[in-house]
C-alpha cells in the first residue's frame, strides 16, 4: 500500500465512487458481500486498492498544503518537480490557531516579531507520497490564497 486506508467515513461519503470501481472488476455489491464474510483479506486488498487510487487523485491535484502551529505557520507549494515553503515564526506569545491571533499576523505580516524565511529544494523521492507525509504529519490541503499573499510581500 502506498498511502493509507481511507477512513470508515471517507469509504462511506465516496460510496458511489468504491461501488463503480468494484464494477470495473466485476464485482456486484451481492458478490462485495460474499468476499467481505468469506475472504476478508481480499476485500481488505481492494479497499486498499481504491484508497491509494483515490489519494493518489487528491495528492495530484493538491497545489498548497499548510500547518499551523501557536506560534509558527509553514506553508508548502508543490510543483511537478519541487516544493516552495514559506515559514513564519512569531517570536512573542501569540495563538495563531485562534481567529485572534491569525487576524494579527495577516495585518502586521512586517512585524519585528515576525520571522518569514522562504526556500524551495526538489522532492527527495516522488511528489505525492512526500505531500502525502505533509498531510499525516498535521498539514492540511488548501488552494494558497496565504502562501501567495507571502509570498509577495517576501519578493
Amino acid at each position: 500500500m502506498k498511502y493509507r486506508q481511507l477512513t470508515k467515513e471517507q469509504f462511506e461519503s465516496l460510496h458511489e465512487d468504491f461501488a463503480r470501481f468494484l464494477a470495473a472488476q466485476s464485482i456486484d455489491a451481492k458478490e462485495w458481500k460474499q468476499i467481505k464474510e468469506e475472504n476478508p483479506k481480499v476485500a481488505e486488498e481492494e479497499m486498499n486498492v481504491f484508497s491509494d487510487l483515490v489519494w493518489d487523485d487528491v495528492l495530484t491535484k493538491t497545489g498548497y498544503v499548510e500547518h499551523f502551529s501557536k506560534t509558527s505557520v509553514n506553508l508548502f507549494k508543490c510543483d511537478k518537480a519541487e516544493i516552495h515553503r514559506i515559514a513564519i515564526k512569531i517570536t512573542w506569545d501569540i495563538n495563531l490557531l485562534e481567529q485572534k491571533g491569525f487576524e494579527w499576523l495577516m495585518q502586521n505580516p512586517m512585524d519585528n516579531s515576525v520571522e518569514i524565511f522562504k526556500g524551495t529544494k526538489p522532492y527527495n523521492s516522488e511528489r505525492n507520497p512526500e505531500i502525502f507525509d505533509l498531510i499525516e504529519k498535521g498539514s492540511s490541503i488548501s488552494k494558497g490564497e496565504i502562501f501567495e499573499y507571502f509570498s509577495q510581500l517576501v519578493s
